[in-house]
């Protein structure tokens, strides 16, 4: 089965993307409550958000099929380090393990197999500790007023190579990391005001292996 896809080809550029604005403020306060040092950053991008953890005294290890957005991190994050690889690669790979956090910000709308995600993560982080997982929020209220705007088309535009192919509501992503031997924690509203929110975050815990393998 090939789960390779276009995402090693994106270019990125060094800017900020637009949703660190407000997806970076929530996750660092998070991970700051809890007391997170080591981080593992699943699709890293630019390195935006690895920079914002690297400022907060966090070590930020990240990983991105972009080659650009590699050169971009490593230049933006000197002192951290990150991999050209995805989450549909080994883990092993990755020689730091017994991270304290991972953080995964808008890339499980992108993923045709979105189980990968917290697979990969239940590999590299310490037993109890969380997965912070952001996407675009899909709602009832949301929908309908895209619905009555006539949006749809600009909203889930088929037009944009390497765009979202899985669209998620409040329950979808809990329900994936629950099955995937995490532990539902907190929904966060991200952007906007509530039921009409940008994005959310949701954090889950890795559960012990006995845990994990009853919920199978």
């Amino acid at each position: 089965m090939n789960k390779t896809s276009s995402a090693s080809d994106y270019q990125f550029g060094s800017e900020k993307p637009h949703t660190n604005a407000y997806l970076s403020g929530p996750i660092i306060a998070y991970l700051k409550k809890i007391g997170a040092k080591r981080v593992l950053d699943l699709g890293c991008g630019n390195g935006a958000l690895a920079r914002d953890l690297v400022d907060h005294g966090m070590e930020v290890v990240g990983i991105d099929p972009s080659e650009s957005g590699i050169d971009n991190c490593r230049k933006a994050v000197p002192s951290g380090r990150f991999y050209c690889m995805s989450i549909y690669d080994d883990p092993g790979l990755i020689v730091e393990s017994e991270f304290d956090a991972a953080v995964s910000t808008e890339v499980v709308e992108h993923l045709f197999y979105p189980r990968e995600l917290p697979r990969f993560a239940r590999h590299k982080l310490k037993q109890g500790a969380p997965i912070l997982v952001t996407t675009p929020y899909h709602g009832y209220m949301k929908n309908l007023a895209l619905s009555v705007m006539d949006k749809w088309d600009f909203h889930h535009s088929p037009l944009w190579d390497g765009g979202h192919v899985k669209f998620w509501s409040k329950k979808t992503p809990s329900r994936l990391l629950e099955e995937e031997g995490f532990a539902f924690q907190e929904f966060v509203g991200c952007g906007r005001f509530p039921l009409f929110w940008k994005s959310m975050l949701i954090v889950a815990n890795k559960k012990g292996e006995q845990d994990a393998s009853s919920n199978r």
